[in-house]
């Protein structure tokens, strides 16, 4: 699913060279769900920049499900992150004003092939999918941080990506709905769906099925999670609670 061979970034910052990668090599297979760590300043959001195709490496090759991407123009680069990547962010970068309904439809908005009523469709059960059938109409203004988030992933996964990349998706959220999350992208991933997810939280790396953490640029460790079942024990918890409340 995803390549990246000897990849360098560097920066220029007035006189001063910062080098944000310094030859990472990584592979992330289709139905992983991974956990991208590392303090401040290590290089992982630059790494996902470059994975999301919203920058591209100084030096190296990204080869995303078998495209060389720095073969690519801005308009195929566009392509590439409207048909082949989901994005959730921190702050959730919903339109304000907008339904919950309209936000998961705008990616479909710039594809010509989907029609209105076939993209009304996808974001309905998107929608349905991460518990908000009865939310749809409603304002962001009107919904709590979870369920703002809960939209944003729905918006990212309504145009069946490749990959989802999250960025310190739970990192505005409380410690309840920040495992509500979780539980939700662990979900995903079970029923296929390839994750990245960026967090400096190792509570919430225990989630993912592996664990690649930065240091200076450089991946100084990578280790598969064997033991996950505190976090399994979780998921189990909310379902169980979540169901109870439902009947």
């Amino acid at each position: 699913m995803i390549s990246i061979k000897n990849l360098h970034k560097i920066y220029q910052a007035g006189e001063e060279t910062v080098k944000a990668l310094r030859g990472v090599d990584l592979s992330i297979s289709k139905g992983e769900f991974v956990a991208i760590m590392g303090t401040s300043g290590s290089g992982k959001s630059t790494l996902l920049n470059i994975l999301g195709c919203l920058d591209l490496p100084s030096e190296g090759d990204y080869f995303l499900d078998g495209i060389n991407v720095k073969s690519l123009n801005r308009n195929q680069l566009a392509d590439i992150r409207n048909q082949k990547l989901g994005f959730v962010f921190q702050s959730y970068n919903l339109l304000p004003r907008t339904s919950a309904l309209e936000n998961v439809e705008l990616p479909l908005l710039y594809n010509p092939l989907i029609s209105s009523v076939e993209r009304r469709e996808k974001a309905e059960q998107a929608l349905i999918a991460v518990g908000l059938k009865d939310r749809m109409k409603h304002l962001s203004n009107q919904m709590s941080g979870g369920q703002q988030q809960r939209v944003a992933i729905a918006r990212s996964m309504v145009n069946d990506p490749v990959v989802i990349f999250a960025d310190e998706a739970t990192g505005n959220l409380d410690t309840r709905t920040s495992l509500e999350i979780m539980a939700l992208f662990q979900e995903l991933n079970e029923n296929g769906m390839t994750v990245c997810f960026v967090t400096h939280e190792p509570e919430i790396a225990e989630f993912t099925t592996r664990n690649v953490v930065f240091r200076d640029g450089l991946i100084i460790k990578d280790d598969l999670i064997t033991n996950r079942q505190n976090a399994l024990h979780v998921i189990a918890q909310l379902k169980e609670e979540v169901y109870s409340f439902g009947n």
